[in-house]
């Protein structure tokens, strides 16, 4: 926490080097949860270098003894949906991984094994998805969500259950088509 304070005090001072090493640290992240949420490989893309634009031309107005994580992610999102209002349209993760090979090569686990279960969050109303994406891709806390989306912690925490349990249902459905 104390190295990433040090480096937004220098992106704030306007050090380009510091600005390249957040870039470099939250770009592949976000282009996967900026692709989970849009549902498109490309818009994700213009989300993510929209999002850094943002955070370039707005860094100033950024408290650095709040955590980074939550506002940049709060940014993020508000492009997806900004994006999303724009064009709709859907993109399998298959299609992401053969067009962005290098971005999955520093995932533990393949995307192939994990087809079904991203078409299935993709299947999701995005309520239930946008949550559990932050929660399970993301690592944040349901009180870190509850801030990201501007909600209260129960609601996070009945959107997270609810979307679980839409997920299970699709998956089931998903496997009886496979089967």
């Amino acid at each position: 926490m104390k190295v990433e304070k040090i480096l937004l005090k220098k992106v704030i001072n306007g050090d380009q080097n510091a600005f390249k090493t957040l870039y470099d640290e939250y770009s592949n992240y976000a282009l996967r949860v900026a692709a989970a949420v849009t549902k498109n490989n490309s818009i994700a893309a213009d989300v993510v270098q929209e999002t850094f634009i943002r955070i370039f031309n707005n860094i100033h107005k950024f408290d650095v003894n709040r955590p980074f994580k939550p506002w940049f992610y709060r940014i993020l999102l508000n492009e997806c949906n900004r994006s999303i209002s724009k064009k709709e349209t859907t993109t399998y993760i298959s299609d992401y991984i053969e067009n962005h090979q290098e971005i999955s090569e520093y995932d533990v686990h393949s995307f192939e094994e994990y087809e079904l279960l991203y078409r299935a969050i993709e299947d999701l109303d995005e309520i239930n998805r946008i949550p559990l994406i932050l929660k399970y891709l993301n690592d944040f806390q349901d009180g870190e969500i509850a801030k990201i989306l501007d909600l209260n912690v129960n609601t996070v925490k009945s959107r997270l259950y609810k979307g679980k349990e839409k997920l299970k249902k699709i998956m089931k459905s998903f496997k009886k088509e496979v089967n």
